[in-house]
């Protein structure tokens, strides 16, 4: 079987699909690797590593993306190129199936197995899989140190001559896998750190961490059966943004990481509470490229609101590539191997499998995801 890997086209992308030391298990099982030249120079891996790996470089990218039985990606590729594609073929990245229609219909008509990365299921035997959660850990761990830089404060408390100088205050909304990465950082940090999660399940994993949990009583919330949490009624969304102003007027930063799993991002600072935050605080939107948590808040830009610098920044695991590339590699190997079969070196697509039944998004010609069908379908 060829697993091929074409380069990273995106001109704000920063990470790698797959590392040498993946291609190096991807040989060693059997399998034939085509590497498109220069896949690796955004985290300075020459061809060489990938040679020395055992696989072969490609410099035709055209030619790589019709011979692979497998392909392995970071971004969503075009629908031109999906079309290059041969029937029966493979396909592995990020892909974005709630809001790419054509793309997915693309990968229909071509005949080609499209697996979308951010659909790996969180469950125990999936979570080295889990692309988003790798991605998102560290896309927690460099805002705060993004907002600690543009801050004109330190975090830490710092005893001086002159006196006591005391510690920042940065308040994290949102407390999945980014934000308490977030919690965790801002406290080493030497931050006063206080967060909020529309789910209490949470409140002990932020304590844990050295953070406060803020109380709002929303009534009952929940989440879903994948750990996402679940919208909130029109009345928790006020009951919400009124007791988050509270805290974002005594904060210095805030970071927000909330999404909802296929839909927009909720908005939970409004222009209102930045108002009533103190000039010269920061504010890190980590959902600004999936609609924003921040009212006025601009994707690939810092822009000044009532005096609060506003980061709307995209690709933040992108800042630490290295080691995003790093994870990345490894949640494709681990479910590239999860499914090789040694004896005839291939892929076994195993439909009745509960990981690929949750990531398979086009098989055979046809539409297979019920997650997707069901949102299309209303």
């Amino acid at each position: 079987m060829i697993i091929g890997i074409p380069k990273e086209l995106t001109a704000e992308e920063t990470r790698i699909p797959v590392i040498p030391a993946s291609v190096r298990r991807f040989t060693d099982q059997g399998a034939e690797v085509l590497i498109e030249s220069g896949a690796g120079a955004a985290i300075k891996i020459d061809d060489q590593e990938y040679t020395d790996a055992g696989a072969t470089i490609v410099t035709d990218r055209n030619e790589l993306i019709g011979k692979s039985d497998i392909l392995l990606r970071l971004r969503k590729p075009s629908v031109d190129e999906v079309k290059l594609m041969k029937k029966g073929a493979i396909h592995i990245s990020f892909l974005d199936p709630f809001n790419e229609n054509e793309l997915v219909d693309a990968f229909a008509e071509a005949g080609v197995t499209s697996i979308s990365m951010e659909m790996i299921p969180r469950t125990t035997r999936a979570q080295k899989m889990d692309a988003l959660s790798s991605q998102a850990s560290l896309a927690g761990y460099a805002m705060v140190l993004l907002a600690s830089e543009r801050l004109d404060k330190i975090l830490p408390m710092m005893m001086t001559p002159a006196g006591t100088i005391s510690p920042s205050r940065v308040f994290i909304i949102g407390a999945g896998v980014a934000g308490l990465q977030a919690i965790a950082t801002a406290k080493r940090l030497g931050a006063r750190v206080d967060a909020f999660d529309t789910r209490p399940v949470v409140k002990e994993q932020v304590e844990s961490l050295g953070g406060k949990f803020v109380e709002i009583d929303l009534g009952d919330t929940g989440q879903t059966s994948g750990g996402y949490a679940n919208a909130l009624t029109e009345e928790q969304q006020k009951l919400q943004l009124e007791g988050q102003k509270k805290v974002c007027a005594q904060s210095d930063i805030v970071i927000t990481t909330a999404q909802l799993f296929g839909r927009p991002a909720p908005t939970v600072v409004t222009k209102d509470m930045l108002e009533a935050m103190k000039p010269g605080s920061v504010v890190v939107d980590l959902a600004v490229e999936s609609g924003g948590n921040v009212e006025g808040s601009v994707p690939g830009e810092e822009v000044e609101i009532s005096g609060v610098r506003v980061i709307g920044m995209k690709n933040m695991p992108g800042r630490v590539a290295i080691n995003a590339s790093e994870m990345y590699s490894a949640n494709l190997h681990n479910l590239v191997l999860e499914y090789w079969d040694k004896e005839s070196k291939s892929f076994q697509l195993d439909m009745e499998d509960d990981i690929l039944q949750g990531c398979i998004i086009t098989h055979d010609g046809e539409l297979v995801n019920e997650m997707i069908k069901n949102v299309r379908a209303k």
